[in-house]
């Protein structure tokens, strides 16, 4: 047996691993889906003529975006119940994640709005288009294209984010590596196979986020 890098206990723990991380990437992808939408939507607010609006949306994603993801999912969680807001660690690590990540997707969406040339605008204008219109079918188009990068990045960085939710007892990846550490005292396997698993699929996203920016990349 090696006693550094036990392989017979790393092949008996791989799919306790493996199943905590098909978790850990459903966390991902519904957190950053419930992101896009939202940050979408905080980013139009932000572009809202009525100042009181603007302004209010301004103030909360600044608020959001300073303080850590840490203490928001504790927020959520801990203090949610004391004002009847119960839920479980599940979905309060997905809201929390959510929407720490949309206050940074929404500002994302709102350099890509602005990247738009004004000429797009004036002519949505000139053929009387309502705005509804205008963003649907002129603006968002061209800029949702510009910023798949960017908002790939946020997709890697939200997944490497996950272990915060732990701290909430949610077991996703990490968490189930430490708990497999506790039982037999062996933290280097799971927390090496961990590693090696973030590795991966944060590869993968990157992966398919450069695909998609291919497939939408205009001629």
């Amino acid at each position: 047996m090696n006693t550094f890098f036990d392989l017979h206990y790393a092949a008996r723990i791989l799919p306790a691993l493996a199943r905590a991380s098909l978790y850990t990437i459903g966390i991902t992808l519904v957190g950053f889906a419930i992101a896009l939408v939202l940050g979408l939507v905080l980013a139009l607010l932000r572009r809202s003529p009525i100042a009181a609006v603007s302004r209010t949306t301004g103030l909360v994603v600044e608020f959001v975006r300073s303080t850590p993801l840490l203490i928001q999912v504790y927020v959520i969680f801990y203090v949610g119940p004391l004002y009847g807001l119960v839920i479980s660690a599940l979905t309060a690590g997905t809201i929390g994640i959510a929407l720490h990540y949309a206050c940074y997707v929404s500002e994302v969406y709102r350099a890509g709005l602005n990247c738009v040339a004004r000429g797009q605008w004036e002519a949505a204008c000139a053929l009387s288009l309502s705005r509804w219109r205008t963003y649907t079918g002129v603006i968002l188009p061209q800029a949702i294209r510009q910023v798949i990068p960017a908002l790939g990045n946020y997709l890697v960085a939200m997944f490497k984010d996950t272990p915060v939710l732990s701290a909430i007892t949610v077991v996703e990846l990490m968490q189930q590596a430490k708990n497999l550490g506790s039982e037999t005292f062996r933290y280097l396997e799971p927390i090496t196979m961990t590693g090696a698993f973030f590795l991966a699929i944060s590869l993968t996203f990157a992966a398919g986020v450069r695909h998609l920016e291919k497939r939408l990349r205009l001629p």
